[in-house]
């Protein structure tokens, strides 16, 4: 190997070497590393010397060896890349090793050519892990198992993708470990490793912990010491408003971008919403219409062979830019770009130093990102994110718990392929972090629930999915096998409609309920053409070209991220430098802002919450700046309209954005010194949240994912996928029934719970109100709206359906009359 690594002029990392050691000694544990480092071949290496090490001899002609390293990725697309560079070392190394990509997208001769003879080398998803599970005689494929390699951990952690990922690990830790004892022929050090890899978050020896649970072994953190310089530039507008509104700015300032994107070989342009990259796609060629060929898009609602051929084109340099999503995310070792452009709030630290890694992807190259603003405010999350890279504060991914819906899809995966033990399985099934704190009487209710429905749903067949045999569960119901291996997975989002043109050709997906708002007629903009509606058939959206100039851009379900804790407390910092000598550029820009605000109002500093009230022919406005995020905000706001409706009866409209929430009301607002520092204590919190809101309506939203992970509800073939409001109802249906004959349902309760820790963020909620408790806290009277307020109503004027064109005209009036008082 060394020879070869001489041969490559491959001088490794240290972190690469540790790496390799603690994998050559049987070890597991983490890499971490910046991005293009070569994370990915800290552990492929490690996996290969150990095969040669082992086959010192005859390594070359050692084939059909079986199994050797799992590779998980949470990401299809990047499969073939990773796919293609390990290729290309097993081929230079004269060895016989296969890989062999698992997914949606693997034909199925393809899969049976796996099943039937294993690579050594096999790119899977979990989902497709979990599928695999579902086979007959699947031990077999994991004997000759050596590494589960989880790549781009970071991601999958936090989410309910990552917790099928720690219970695939789980069992095959169980088997290997089982097959260890028995035969007693294979050494500790033989038995599986785990590593994962993962790019810096701020709780990394945690992700470790969470990934290794269930090994019962400490294992290694090996971080990278590498210093990768990133460069933060920052597009400042010629001129900026004092009254700013969200996503005003950022096309104004699109012409700025083209000499950015001319002068780089390849560029990627991050937005943060589908819908908004449409928008931007057909601005930049508007503006540039040089670019035309040049430029492409590519988001997860564009058909997939497109998405592909836009990657290779930006590979190959057949493509200057391209307009993405989050799907261009994540990145591995092999496909650099020289310039990243991040348009709008990334909301997040670590979501930002993603993507400006994508920029001087290998090592010792400078990452270059340039933020371009789409309000005037948005500056000062610019210098906010050039502080917290400096003093790398990254944030924390916090793993989820007791996941029941996952368990239960688990144990239907189990019971089709060889059936499972309870007792053994349930050991199993503790020994990850998920579920440690699971206990006895839990466990005893979910075989109930498989085997009889539960209480609530004993009298019907379709629920009575598993039976017990001398010991062993089994699904033994073909159609119900079939259906479940059809819906592994626990990401589900609204229906999603495919797009063809009436005369052929298929242009990408839409979600149910945008569509569903359309009438026959009417355009809208998906990849980057103007489509018109002909009609919808049978799930797919029937559609034709359209030269029309203006269309209607999709809007996606949850596609307005929050800000997140860590960049909230560095924002709170640098709104204390404003108007100090210590502004750097970006709050330089904001001088005439920041001295109207001071003048009319107040600038908060970091120990001080900021309470402004205004009076305006709208009404009473209340306006509070916690700058902790839209999501923390939106349950703040709920909770502090209660607690005023009980000092007298009030009704309130609420809007909010990531940096503060307005009460607006008919009249005057009973705020003062003497009850502002009570209506934000953090005392009886819980019971004020489930008051404040209609926690019983989001449960039931909640639910709705919860029945479909847990394989309550169908969704449907492909092709005859149930409408979103259909799968609704079911789920509204089974909710009443459990909440009048099973309150205790371990189902309900995670919706209840799901609400609580990941909608209203209770933990963040509790957090913040301490952190105000502690905070200086100034009202203020404002004679008119500040710059700080304006947002936050205009987010208000947005909700409350106003048209595009109405809306801009009604704000462009509000901003002419505010400058000329």
């Amino acid at each position: 190997m060394e020879a070869w690594l001489k041969a490559q002029s491959f001088s490794p990392f240290p972190f690469q070497e540790a790496t390799w050691q603690h994998i050559l000694n049987g070890e597991s544990g983490l890499v971490n590393a910046p991005t293009g480092c070569g994370k990915t071949y800290s552990v492929f290496l490690g996996a290969l010397m150990q095969f040669i090490n082992n086959h010192p001899n005859n390594y070359q002609q050692q084939k059909n060896n079986g199994l050797q390293l799992l590779w998980i990725t949470p990401l299809r697309a990047l499969a073939k890349d990773i796919g293609r560079a390990m290729e290309e070392v097993i081929e230079s190394l004269g060895m016989q090793w296969k890989v062999a990509i698992r997914n949606g997208d693997t034909p199925t001769a393809e899969r049976a050519k796996q099943k039937k003879n294993m690579p050594e080398v096999l790119i899977i998803t979990p989902e497709s892990l979990h599928l695999i599970l579902t086979q007959k005689n699947y031990p077999e494929l994991f004997k000759t198992l050596r590494i589960i390699a989880v790549d781009e951990w970071h991601e999958l952690m936090g989410s309910k993708r990552g917790v099928q990922t720690e219970l695939a690990i789980s069992r095959i830790v169980a088997l290997r470990s089982a097959a260890a004892n028995e035969t007693g022929t294979i050494k500790p050090s033989g038995k599986v490793q785990v590593w994962g890899i993962s790019a810096t978050i701020g709780n990394l020896t945690e992700a470790k912990d969470v990934l290794l649970s269930s090994l019962n072994q400490s294992g290694a953190i090996v971080r990278a010491e590498i210093h990768k310089p990133i460069e933060v530039h920052t597009i400042i507008p010629d001129e900026t408003e004092r009254y700013p509104w969200a996503g005003h700015l950022g096309i104004k300032l699109a012409a700025k971008l083209i000499p950015i994107i001319e002068q780089s070989k390849t560029c990627l342009i991050f937005i943060n919403t589908r819908g908004m990259s449409e928008t931007w796609y057909q601005t930049l060629l508007q503006i540039a219409p040089q670019l035309a060929g040049a430029i492409a898009l590519h988001h997860g609602s564009i058909e997939q062979e497109l998405r592909l051929w836009v990657e290779e084109a930006l590979h190959t340099e057949k493509l200057k830019a391209v307009v993405c999503t989050a799907s261009l995310d994540l990145g591995v070792d092999f496909r650099p770009v020289d310039t990243v452009i991040q348009v709008g709030s990334p909301k997040g630290v670590a979501r930002f130093l993603q993507r400006a890694g994508r920029s001087g992807h290998r090592p010792g190259e400078v990452s270059k990102i340039y933020f371009l603003p789409t309000h005037s405010l948005e500056l000062v999350e610019a210098a906010a994110l050039k502080t917290a890279i400096a003093a790398e504060a990254i944030e924390s991914k916090e793993p989820m718990l007791l996941c029941y819906d996952v368990l239960l899809q688990y144990l239907c995966t189990l019971a089709i392929g060889e059936g499972f033990r309870a007792e053994e399985i349930y050991a199993e099934i503790k020994s990850t972090w998920c579920y440690a704190d699971l206990q006895e009487n839990e466990w005893q209710e979910l075989l109930h629930h498989l085997t009889h429905g539960g209480n609530a749903l004993q009298q019907y067949d379709e629920y009575h999915k598993v039976i017990q045999e001398d010991g062993v569960y089994h699904m033994r119901h073909k159609g119900m096998a079939m259906r479940h291996r059809m819906h592994i997975g626990t990401i589900v989002s609204d229906a999603m409609l495919k797009v063809k043109f009436m005369s052929g050709g298929y242009v990408g997906v839409i979600e149910e309920w945008f569509i569903s708002r359309l009438e026959p007629g009417e355009v809208f903009t998906l990849a980057g053409r103007n489509l018109e509606l002909v009609m919808i058939k049978d799930m797919t959206v029937l559609v034709r070209k359209s030269a029309a100039k203006k269309s209607i851009v999709p809007s996606w379900m949850g596609g307005r991220m929050s800000l997140t804790a860590n960049l909230g407390h560095i924002l709170r910092q640098t709104f204390s430098q404003a108007l100090t000598p210590d502004a750097g550029i970006e709050l330089q820009s904001l001088e005439g802002l920041f001295e109207l605000q001071r003048e009319l109002s107040h600038i908060p500093r970091e120990n001080e919450l900021l309470i402004e009230q205004i009076e305006d022919k709208d009404g009473f406005h209340l306006l509070v700046y916690p700058f902790e995020g839209r999501q923390v905000h939106e349950a703040m706001s709920a909770i502090l309209a209660y607690r005023i409706g009980q000092i007298m009866p009030i009704s309130f409209s609420i809007s909010m954005n990531d940096y503060g929430f307005e009460l607006l009301s008919d009249q005057p607002i009973p705020v003062d010194d003497s009850n502002a520092a009570a209506l934000f204590s953090s005392e009886n919190l819980l019971a004020d949240i489930q008051k404040s809101i209609n926690s019983t309506e989001m449960a039931k939203r909640k639910f709705r994912d919860i029945a479909v992970i847990g394989g309550l509800i169908f969704q449907g073939f492909p092709g005859q996928h149930q409408k979103a409001r259909h799968l609704q109802s079911s789920a509204s249906l089974l909710f009443k029934v459990f909440e009048e004959y099973d309150p205790g349902n371990i189902l309900l309760r995670q919706a209840y719970n799901e609400v609580l820790v990941q909608q209203m963020d209770e933990v963040r909620l509790r957090q913040a109100l301490q952190r105000i408790s502690h905070s200086r806290i100034l009202l203020s009277f404002p004679s008119k709206l500040t710059p700080l307020s304006f947002p936050i109503i205009v987010d208000g004027l947005n909700r409350n359906n106003l048209s595009t064109e109405r809306l801009e005209d009604r704000i462009k009036k509000m901003q002419e009359q505010l400058n000329a008082q």
